[in-house]
C-alpha cells in the first residue's frame, strides 16, 4: 500500500469516525431534551387530573375551570393552584395514581399551601418503593393571593431521564467498542507498515554491510592466486591486510546481528563481576584508537578520583561504552573528539560521554534507541550501519537496572549520560 494511500484512508476514517460520534451525541442530547419535554407534558396531565379529582371530591364540580394553569418553577418543581381546599391524605392518593396512570416511576415530594397562615405545610418524600418520608425540601410559597395550591418535586429527575435512554446508552457504548476496535486495527495496520519498511530498509543495509567486505575478500583472494605476486611482497602484504580487515568487519557485523537476536529471545545473561571502571576505560579507549575511526580521533578523560569500583558485565559493557564512542567518532563532520567524564552524584555514578559530530534532532531524541532506527538522512547515507547499536546500548543498561539520558552538547554534538546505580553494590 503506498503512502499517499494509506494518508488518504487514515484521513477519510477520521472524519467519518468524528461525523459518526458527534452525530451519535447529538443524537442522545436531543433524545435527552425530548425526554425532558415529554416528561413534562405528562406531568401536567397528571397534575391537572389530580387537581380535577380533588375537586370532584369536594363537590366543586363549577370549579374546574378555576384550575390555573401548571406552573413549571425548575425543571423538577411544579405548582398548581385552584379554588377548593386540599386534602393532604386526598392529595397524596391522587398523585400515587395519577403519576402510575401516567407511567412515571420516580421519587416525589409534595407540599400543600395553607391559605390561612400563609405557610407551605405537610411536606411529604414517596420513593418509588411506596416508601413515605418528611421532606426537607424548600417548597416555594406566595402563588397567588387567595388560592390554594399544592406543589410537586422530582429530585431524582435526571437518573430517571438516563433510565428512559439506557438502551440508547447501550447501543453508544457498543459503538465506540466497535470505533476502538476499528481504531485499533488501523493502527496495527500501520504499525506492520512501519515494521515492513524497517525491516526492508535493515535488509538493505546488511545485504550492503556484508556485500562490501564479501567483494573485497573475493577480489584480494583472485589476486593473491596469481603466480607472480610471490615476487612482490609488498603487493601481497598488501592484499592479505585487505582480506584481513574485511574480515574481521564481516564478524564484527554478523556478531552485532547475532547479539540482537539473542537479545530478543531474552537470552541475554549477565555476568556481573567487580570492575574498575576507569581501567576498563582505558582498555576501551586504546581498542579504539586501533580501529579505523578511532585513528582520526582525539579522546581526554577526566575523573573526580583515581578509581571506581561497580558491579557490570565486562563483555556487555565494554561493547556498550564501544558502540557509544564510535557513534561519536563516526557521525562527525570535522576532527572528531570524544571527552568522558565520570564523577558521583549522591548514590549514583555519571559516566558521560560528549562529542563534537551533528548532534541528534530533538524529535529524534526519544526515537534513536528503537531497534533498527536511523535518522533520515535523504538519499545521502555517509555512514553505514544496521540501527542496532544504540538499541543495544539501551538494553544493556537496562539489564544492569541503570538509566540512560541524552543532551545536547553545547559546544556542538550530543552528550550520553549513564546513571550507574549503586544502592546495592
Amino acid at each position: 500500500m503506498k503512502g499517499k494511500t494509506l494518508k488518504y484512508i487514515i484521513l477519510l476514517a477520521t472524519i467519518t469516525v468524528a461525523g459518526t460520534i458527534s452525530m451519535q451525541f447529538f443524537f442522545l442530547k436531543k433524545s435527552y431534551s425530548y425526554s425532558e419535554n415529554q416528561f413534562r407534558e405528562i406531568v401536567d396531565v397528571a397534575l391537572k387530573e389530580v387537581a380535577w379529582q380533588i375537586m370532584a371530591a369536594n363537590g366543586n364540580i363549577a370549579g374546574f375551570d378555576s384550575i390555573t394553569q401548571v406552573n413549571i418553577i425548575a425543571k423538577d418543581c411544579y405548582l398548581i393552584g385552584m379554588n377548593s381546599r386540599i386534602d393532604h391524605d386526598l392529595l397524596r392518593f391522587h398523585l400515587n395514581e395519577e403519576l402510575r396512570k401516567h407511567q412515571v416511576y420516580t421519587d416525589f415530594e409534595f407540599a400543600v399551601y395553607d391559605r390561612v397562615t400563609g405557610n407551605v405545610e405537610e411536606k411529604t418524600l414517596i420513593t418509588v418503593k411506596g416508601e413515605e418520608k418528611i421532606s426537607d425540601y424548600c417548597f416555594p410559597e406566595g402563588l397567588e393571593t387567595g388560592l390554594y395550591y399544592f406543589s410537586v418535586h422530582f429530585p431524582d429527575l435526571a437518573p430517571y431521564f438516563h433510565s428512559q435512554l439506557s438502551i440508547w446508552y447501550f447501543f453508544t457504548g457498543l459503538m465506540l467498542v466497535i470505533i476502538l476496535f476499528f481504531g485499533y486495527t488501523l493502527f496495527v495496520i500501520i504499525r506492520q507498515r512501519q515494521l515492513s519498511q524497517i525491516q526492508k530498509n535493515f535488509i538493505n543495509n546488511l545485504t550492503h554491510e556484508l556485500k562490501t567486505p564479501i567483494s573485497s575478500i573475493a577480489l584480494s583472494a583472485k589476486v593473491i592466486r596469481e603466480g607472480n605476486i610471490i615476487h612482490d611482497p609488498d603487493r601481497l602484504f598488501q592484499y592479505a591486510r585487505i582480506i584481513q580487515e574485511q574480515n574481521n568487519r564481516l564478524s564484527q557485523n554478523v556478531e552485532k546481528v547475532l547479539n540482537m537476536a539473542s537479545l530478543e529471545k531474552n537470552k541475554l545473561s549477565l555476568n556481573k563481576e567487580k570492575i574498575e571502571l576507569i581501567e576498563l576505560l582505558n582498555e576501551v579507549i586504546e581498542s579504539f584508537r586501533q580501529s579505523e575511526t578511532g585513528q582520526k580521533a582525539d579522546v581526554e578523560m577526566h575523573f573526580d578520583q583515581d578509581s571506581y569500583v561497580i558491579t557490570a558485565d565486562r563483555f556487555h559493557l565494554t561493547n556498550l561504552l564501544m558502540n557509544i564512542i564510535e557513534n561519536g567518532s563516526k557521525y562527525c563532520e570535522s576532527q572528531p573528539r570524544i571527552f568522558i567524564d565520570v564523577h558521583r552524584q549522591n548514590n549514583e555514578l555519571s559516566l558521560e560521554i560528549a562529542d563534537n559530530g551533528v548532534g541528534i534532532p530533538p524529535e529524534y531524541k526519544k526515537k534513536i534507541f528503537k531497534q533498527f532506527f536511523r535518522i533520515p538522512t535523504g538519499n545521502v547515507h555517509d555512514v553505514k550501519g544496521f540501527g542496532l547499536g544504540l538499541n543495544y546500548v539501551l538494553k544493556i543498561v537496562r539489564a544492569h537496572k541503570w538509566d540512560i539520558k541524552v543532551f545536547d552538547n553545547p559546544q556542538g554534538g550530543s552528550i550520553f549520560a549513564i546513571l550507574i546505580s549503586q544502592k546495592n553494590e
